[in-house]
């Protein structure tokens, strides 16, 4: 079972994936992941990524269904595709792909969020810099302000890209980037929308009914 999991940063994409590849066997291919990995292989795809990447340039589409097309062989239980594709060209292109091996795409499964209340779930969230213990400031705030749960300390810390204007800016892109694809998979019966918003359990629930339809 090949699946697309769609959904800006912050909707659970990869916690999701994660749990698929745990509880199915499923095998995550992530564009970003494979990328990096082939910059460092050794390797004649590894080669054309590093010269293209060291240009400061977008590896081409060709490059990029190449890629997928080798990492499909590892995925034997279904492959959840996530940053790809992102462009109508790159789903026909992995159409293809699919249909050479003789699989086809089973759904396309949008997590739908709440933007306002997502840059709240990813603004206020913070670890501990010495234990790396997650927290929330409206969510889950240590017990004793200013003190770890876990470790005690005082030092906490938070991503610099966790702030609203970098966020906002990244559901911009998603928008730009998903919508396209969205009329492509509509017209064949594959996209099914997910409450992005409720919490892990229930999100899986939901995914978990879809895949067992």
């Amino acid at each position: 079972m090949d699946i697309i999991l769609l959904g800006p940063p912050g909707a659970g994409k990869g916690t999701q994936a994660k749990r698929l590849e745990s509880a199915r066997g499923m095998t995550q291919l992530s564009t970003g992941d494979m990328l990096r990995a082939a910059r460092k292989a050794d390797s004649p795809i590894g080669a054309q990524v590093r010269d293209v990447m060291d240009r400061g340039e977008l590896v081409s589409d060709a490059i990029v269904s190449a890629l997928i097309g080798e990492h499909l062989e590892d995925a034997a239980n279904g492959a959840i595709f996530d940053g790809y594709p992102r462009t109508q060209h790159q789903a026909e292109a992995l159409e293809m792909l699919l249909a050479e091996r003789g699989r086809t795409l089973s759904h396309v499964i949008e997590l739908v969020v709440d933007e306002d209340a997502l840059v709240r779930r990813i603004v206020g969230r913070f670890t501990c810099g010495e234990c790396g213990q997650m927290y929330h400031e409206d969510f889950h705030p240590p017990k004793k302000e200013g003190v770890c749960d876990k470790c005690g300390s005082t030092e906490f810390k938070r991503r610099p890209d966790d702030n609203e204007e970098t966020v906002r800016k990244r559901m911009e892109e998603y928008r730009a980037k998903t919508a396209p694809i969205l009329p492509f998979y509509e017209e064949r019966g594959l996209v099914r929308q997910v409450d992005g918003m409720g919490s892990v359990e229930d999100v899986a629930a939901s995914i978990d009914a879809i895949l067992d339809s």
